[in-house]
This record gives C-alpha cells, structure tokens and sequence, in this order.
C-alpha cells in the first residue's frame, strides 16, 4: 500500500507543483501568459483525476488533503473577476449571470416541476372541495372569493407602499429559497413546494367561485417574472444541496462553495428582476387596464427575460474564465 502511495506521488507530484507555482503567481495578482494560462488550464484537470484516484485509494492519506486545498485554491483564482477591471460589472451580467442561468438549466427545470406538480394537486382539490384550501391558512381568502371579493383592489396613495411590501417579499422568499440548499436542498424543497401549494389552492378557489379571470387578471402582468425567479433561486438552492449531496472528488465544504460561486450570480439577478415585479404588481397590476394590457405586461416582460438569459453571452471569449468553464 505504502509503495503504491509513493509511486503515485512521485508520479504525479511535478504536476502538482507547478500548478501550486502557477497558482501563486496568481495570488501575486501577476498577468499570466499565453502558455501559461493554457498549462494552468491542463494541469487543473489533470490534478482533478488524481484526486478522483486519491480520494479512492487513499482516503485517508495526507495527499489526499494536499490535492483538495490545491484545487479549492486554484478553482478560486481561475473563477474570479479582475476587481482593477472596470469593466468587470459589464462582463458579469452579459456574460456570467446568462451563463450561470444556463448551466443550472436541470436545476431550475427541478425547481419548476417541484412547484408547479403541488400547484396543480392543490389546484385540483380546491376545485372539488373548497375547504381544502383551509390546511395552507387560507380560509380568509377562501371566504373573499366565494362573496365575489378579491384583495388585489389596491387604492392608488397605497400603491407605492404596496409594490415596497412586495418587492421586499418576493426577495425574501427568493433569498429562502436559495439559502434553503445549505440544508441539504431539504428546506428549498419546502419553501417550493409550499409554494406551489398556495399558488394552486388561490387559483383553484378563483376558478370554483367564478373569480378565475379577475384574479388571473391581477397576475399575469407581473407573474411570469415572479414565478421565473423564484424558479431559478430554487435551482440556484438546490445546486447547493447537490453539492452536498454528491461533492465528488471535493469535500462537502469545498464544493459547497464551488457550487455557491456558480450560484450566486442567480440570486444576484433575482433581486432587479423582483424589484420589476414588484413594480408591475404594486402599479400596473391593481390598475382599471383591459385584460390584454396586462397580459401584454407579461409575455413582454417575460420575453425579455428568457432572451436575456438564454442569448445573451453566447459568444465564446478567449479568457481562462470562459475557457476553463465550458
């Protein structure tokens, strides 16, 4: 065991040290060149397997230890902005936000079906027998609806205090659903699901007592972004418990924080496009406009969304960024 444990490090360990000179040329904030940025690139794979057989074979041993705050330092220097860059700020939202959204794509397709299969289960049971709708504490609406009343009828001096209220509670429900992965992903699954339940029993409730298009009315304007960030912070939380879950060749704290860094730029972007939710629903939502306006609101607010985060940054860059992460 001890001759194979030998064998593999003075196999591999030229690699290892040059990577930990290259990495400490990057701690000396020192400009990389050509041939180095491409090394630096190899070697952090390479040294990626020999952690993969390390972690395998020898668990327990030093190297093992050695290769992990190897790569943890060096993943953090290959991923990380020029702060003297000033146009750093550019690059992160044409480039790094669209690109996170579209790596996590499974994570976020996870989110969505988590809410919107309770969504429909609820939906479906307040239809059949609006009582149901009770166990998520929401008899007083149930009451609204059945008399006809909605509580989307907001006076006009209310409306900047409103859309205030709303915007700060969709950014904490969005910041929940994100931080929820450090348990595991469990609490992410909660704050989705419980989410999805109430959507459905409201909606449910709205559609049994004839209320359905006066309240879908109130929603589509500002919904379709609402619910696409509160999807996308529920991948971004659960790319976290994933981390956890399956850290690979990484400890469970280092890839926590991996997956933390490819994370992050979701929640970044869940903020203004909450804050532009909270504007349509404070303003534009409780306002006397024809259904097609808000329905217009929507799908327009909505397609600038999904083509900002589906085409936006597709141009593939010469950085080591952008090559080390496709």
């Amino acid at each position: 065991m001890q001759n194979t444990l030998q064998d593999f490090i003075q196999r591999r360990e030229t690699d290892w040290q040059t990577l930990e000179t290259v990495t400490n040329k990057l701690r000396g904030r020192r400009i990389l060149s050509t041939h180095e940025i491409h090394e630096l690139n190899r070697l952090y794979r390479a040294v990626i397997s020999d952690l993969a057989i390390a972690r395998r074979d020898y668990p327990d041993q030093q190297v093992t230890r050695f290769l992990n705050q190897l790569l943890t330092r060096a993943h953090a220097y290959i991923y990380q902005d020029d702060v003297r860059d000033p146009g750093r700020w550019l690059r992160y939202f044409t480039q790094t936000i669209p690109q996170a959204f579209r790596r996590a794509a499974p994570f976020t397709i996870a989110a969505f079906l988590l809410l919107f299969v309770p969504a429909a289960i609820s939906f479906r049971a307040a239809v059949i027998n609006p009582q149901s709708a009770d166990m998520y504490g929401l008899a007083p609406q149930r009451r609204s609806l059945a008399n006809a009343e909605t509580w989307t009828d907001i006076p006009i001096e209310e409306r900047p205090y409103a859309s205030a209220f709303i915007m700060g509670n969709n950014i904490r429900v969005a910041i929940l659903a994100f931080g929820g992965g450090v348990a595991f992903g469990l609490f992410t699954v909660y704050i989705l699901i419980s989410n999805g339940l109430m959507l459905g029993a409201v909606l449910g409730l709205a559609a049994r007592y004839g209320m359905f298009e006066t309240l879908g009315k109130f929603i589509v304007g500002h919904g379709v972004v609402e619910l696409s960030i509160i999807f996308i912070a529920g991948g971004a939380g659960l790319q976290l418990g994933w981390a956890l879950l399956n850290p690979g060749v990484f400890s469970r704290r280092d890839a926590l924080t991996q997956a933390a860094q490819r994370a992050v730029p979701l929640v970044v972007l869940a903020i203004p496009a909450l804050v532009l939710a909270g504007l349509i629903e404070g303003f534009i939502s409780p306002a006397e406009v024809p259904l097609w306006f808000n329905i217009a609101v929507g799908l327009a607010s909505g397609a600038l969304l999904y083509a900002y985060l589906l085409l936006v940054g597709r141009k593939r860059g010469a950085s080591l960024k952008l090559a080390s992460s496709e």
